[in-house]
């Protein structure tokens, strides 16, 4: 009986603790004003018409502007985890917390699809 109900009570703890940090991860909201400072990072590649990377393979850069937003916090934190993986994507992603990434999606989403993709104004 004993065994039981500790055994409840880990269970309990184990999902208590997996609901405080999914709740955590939900709470994080962007800001396209925030990704504006932030998005330095990613103009060098993201902001050039049909620019490709030739390292280690050769990629096509994708323009970012008119994105949807999540979309974007869930690919920079794929290439975080190592799910993604251009070489490149992954050392930027890796420096980035939750905010940041939810940010830079927020200021992808603000921009236009024929947006230069340059810093708001």
């Amino acid at each position: 009986m004993k065994k039981i109900t500790i055994l409840i009570q880990l269970t309990l703890c184990v999902g208590l603790a997996f609901a405080g940090f999914s709740a955590q991860a939900e709470d994080v909201k962007g800001s396209a004003q925030a990704g504006n400072a932030k998005v330095w990072l990613c103009t060098g590649c993201h902001s050039i018409p049909d620019y490709r990377a030739d390292y280690p393979l050769v990629y096509r850069v994708p323009m970012l502007g008119g994105q949807n937003a999540a979309y974007i916090a869930s690919a920079l934190a794929a290439y975080k985890k190592g799910e993604r993986k251009h070489p490149t994507m992954r050392s930027i992603a890796a420096s980035l917390s939750d905010q940041d990434m939810a940010d830079l999606g927020e200021y992808y989403a603000a921009q236009t699809a024929s947006s230069p993709n340059n810093p708001l104004k």
